[in-house]
Order: structure tokens, then sequence, then C-alpha cells
């Protein structure tokens, strides 16, 4: 009998246990009916179980559930924005009512998988799109049940199972909501656990999963610090990284229309998108036309010392010298941000905005509140590359307000970021219902996905018959 290879022992060893594990109850403590796991383990083996399945469902009972998955968000809408809201405390209730309805609406599904083919004297060659299996996904407390039913609608378009580490300060939201998710799919044909979740996020548990064998794919949707980790882990990862988008009025705009559009992407659910406008770039010979506009579009104007006092509470400087959002200022009403700068305004007022240098850390922050810091410069190349700088090189988005194409061009190229928005909000840059093209919370551009579909979860399998199947 020939010596068997330790790689060959190794692999005959994981073989039997998957077998085992597949007949051993899970830990008393796990519910498989809610999809909510107290431990990585658990949650990966039942998800690998419930690819397994989902992999040999026909498309047919695939669509039906998609469907029944967006119905589910649809119903359930008014629910999780209020959970979300009470439990992270961020954002405007009627915002984040529209992003749940949103993301029901717009997330593309397997309509987006294409089958390619060949034809010709050689033979015939067909192109499919396969899934990689499970994958593990982090959401962020932003907008935790979007950014959670997007990704479990685009996964498992594509034939995988996801498994989400959840953002602490949406924990119990998220488990409500998987529950729901998880119950729908069964309700309808398909698997248990095609949909799971950690009980506790913590870092232990993230770096488990991000480095759990049977996890192939990873989908990171947060800060730099969840990305950094995700990398590490040494595994194919999509990451929708940070955003500072930059905003370049030029004298060509319509300075009316630049203003309204400002405001309604700056504010959307208190400015914790990713794609909203974070900073404004005016040049100087039209600034005062545009600050009056602002204005007259319902915007609260602050100081140089209501802006300092702001600036004082609102923001934090790291140990490394970077500045960051304080979490008690992060997504609240600008009414709010106000009271630290003795006013007293309406909760109708979503804005606030106020003329700052090109250093001040409102604009080199991704600062997440509803305040608009205002930078004069003397010419559209000045602001170009004042633009460059604030955006940090992250390739997000950025947005300009200009009738010249020659500058609209020259913005483009030079800012070279995923998404580029002209003369419209910056809402209008991710696909409906404020734009055209498709949608998803999941904006990689750290790994060049940009505004990603379930074709970027998924591979390409090819078949190649030769001198066969060419049927003309």
């Amino acid at each position: 009998m020939p010596e068997l290879s330790r790689e060959r022992i190794e692999k005959l060893v994981r073989d039997v246990i998957d077998e085992i594990g597949e007949k051993i109850p899970l830990s008393k403590s796990n519910n498989i009916s809610t999809g909510v796991f107290d431990n990585v383990d658990d949650a990966v083996h039942c998800s690998v179980l419930a690819q397994k399945e989902w992999l040999n469902t026909c498309d047919d009972k695939k669509k039906k559930i998609i469907d029944a998955l967006r119905e589910a968000m649809h119903k359930n809408a008014n629910k999780f924005a209020q959970q979300a809201l009470s439990e992270t405390g961020m954002g405007r209730l009627e915002d984040k009512i529209a992003k749940h309805h949103n993301a029901a609406d717009s997330t593309p599904g397997i309509e987006d998988l294409e089958t390619r083919s060949w034809m010709g004297d050689k033979g015939t060659v067909v192109e499919e799109r396969a899934p990689y299996g499970v994958i593990g996904g982090i959401t962020p407390s932003t907008h935790p049940i979007p950014v959670l039913l997007n990704s479990l609608i685009i996964s498992i378009a594509g034939g995988n199972s996801i498994v989400f580490s959840v953002h602490p300060a949406a924990k119990h939201v998220s488990a409500n909501a998987v529950e729901i998710f998880n119950n729908i799919i069964i309700d309808n044909g398909g698997p248990a656990n095609l949909v799971s979740m950690v009980r506790e996020p913590s870092l232990e548990n993230v770096d488990r999963l991000f480095k759990h064998k049977d996890i192939s794919l990873i989908v990171a949707t947060g800060g730099p610090a969840v990305v950094e980790a995700a990398f590490k882990a040494g595994k194919k990862v999509i990451a929708a990284g940070p955003g500072n988008p930059p905003v370049l009025v030029d004298s060509s705009a319509c300075l009316n229309s630049a203003a309204k559009n400002i405001i309604e992407g700056a504010s959307f659910d208190n400015n914790i998108l990713c794609i909203a406008e974070k900073e404004t770039f005016v040049v100087d010979n039209v600034f005062p036309e545009f600050m009056a506009a602002m204005k007259s579009n319902g915007a609260v104007c602050l100081s140089a010392d209501q802006i300092d006092a702001l600036t004082s509470k609102a923001l934090q400087q790291t140990n490394d010298g970077n500045y960051v959002g304080d979490r008690n200022f992060i997504g609240k009403n600008a009414s709010k941000l106000g009271t630290v700068c003795g006013l007293n305004i309406s909760d109708d007022v979503r804005l606030l905005f106020g003329e700052v240098p090109c250093n001040h850390p409102f604009v080199v922050a991704e600062q997440m509140m509803p305040f608009m810091p205002i930078v004069r410069v003397a010419s559209f190349s000045e602001g170009v590359e004042k633009s460059k700088i604030a955006e940090h090189g992250y390739g997000h988005t950025a947005v300009i307000h200009s009738n010249n194409l020659e500058s609209i061009t020259k913005f483009t190229k030079e800012i070279d970021t995923s998404i580029v928005i002209v003369n419209g909000t910056s809402l209008s840059g991710n696909g409906p219902s404020a734009g055209e093209g498709y949608f998803s919370h999941t904006i990689a551009s750290p790994t060049g996905e940009g505004v990603c579909t379930p074709r970027d979860f998924t591979r390409v399998r090819r078949i190649s018959i030769s001198k066969a199947l060419k049927i003309v």
C-alpha cells in the first residue's frame, strides 16, 4: 500500500469532519430558524449547507424568493427605520424610510447575470456566472438594513449564501431583520440560513469570520479599519471604503439649482451617506451669489464664531492628528448642531453652512453631519486642485456644477472617482430612485468594482466543446 502524503491525510480528515459535521446538532444556544447564531463556526457551517441547497434551486424559485424579500422590506420599512434610528441615533426618519424602500426596489437581481457564448469552426464556448460559495459580509451603522438587504439580494442572486457580522451599534435591528428575511426565504421554499449573522459583533468574531476556511469572498462596507482587516485575511475582497465627496461650483453654473441640489444631497439622512456632498468649493466671482442662493433655499448660514463653536464640539482630533466626527453629533439634525452655536432653529431646517478655509477640519474630515463647509477659490483650476486634496484619493464620489463641457471633462479626468455627478444631487449618482443606471449600497472604490451588482459577487466559468454544437 503506497504511503499517504501529509496533504492527502489532511484532506481525508477534513472530508470526514465535514461529513460528520452535517450530522452533528448545533450548539443548544442557537435557534436555526432565526439565522442568528452565537458563534461564527455554527453560522458558517449552516451557511455552507444552505448554499449547497440554493445552488440546486431553480431560477424561478430564486426569483420568487428575491421578490418576497423585496416585499418584506417594503412591509417592514417603517419599523426597520424607526428601530435603526432609535438604536443608532443617526439620521432622519423620513429619509431612512426612503432608503429601505429604495433598497427593495432598486437592488439588481438575477436579471443582472449574463451568459456569453461563441460558436465557430473550432467548436462552441459558453461562459456562465458561478457563485463563490459562502460570503462574509460587514454592515455599517449608518444604514444597517438597507445594506443588509442589498448585500443579501446581490449575494443570493449569484448563487451564494452570506454570513454577516453587523455593526455593534445596530445589532438588535439587524438581528430582527435577519430573522424576518430568513423566515421569508423558508416560507417560500428556500433553505434556512441562506442569510445569517453572529449575534454579538466583536473584533474577534470579525477576524474569525474573515479567516474561516469556508468563507470564499469578503464584502466589507465600513471604515478604514474594517477594510484593512478584510485585506489581511488573504482572500478576495470587495471593499466599500470611506468617501469625502467634494463639490465644485464654477462661474458657468446655475447657482440656484446648484444650491438646491447641494442642500438636498448633503442633508439627506443628515449626511451619513458615503456619497453625500461633504465640502463645497466655489469660484470667487460667483461666491456671494452662491451663498445667497443657499440662504434663499432654506439653509442657515453660520458666522465664523459659530463655526468655531461647532467645530470644537462636533469634531475630535485623533492621536495621529486627523479629525473625526463626534458620535454625539454624527447624523444628528441641523437643529442639534445649531444649539452649540447658540441657535434655536426648527427641525425643518435641513442644513447649516458657512465659509471656511480649505484646510478647515470640516473640509478634511468625513464628518457625516448636516453642516456644509464652503471654500472660496480664486479659479476653476484651483477648485479642481483643492477638490482633489479634500477627496484624499479615496476614489469614491465627486460633484461638479458647471455648464462648461470643457470644465466638466477636466474635473472628471482629474478627480478620478468611481462616481462623478454633474449638475445634480449626489443621490443621483447611485442610480434609482434619484438617478439612472443601477443601485448598490456597496460602492467598491478601493477594489475597483464601483457600484456593485450580482456580477461582482460571481466568478466566470467556461465550458469549451471542441468541434461540436455549431448548429449553422
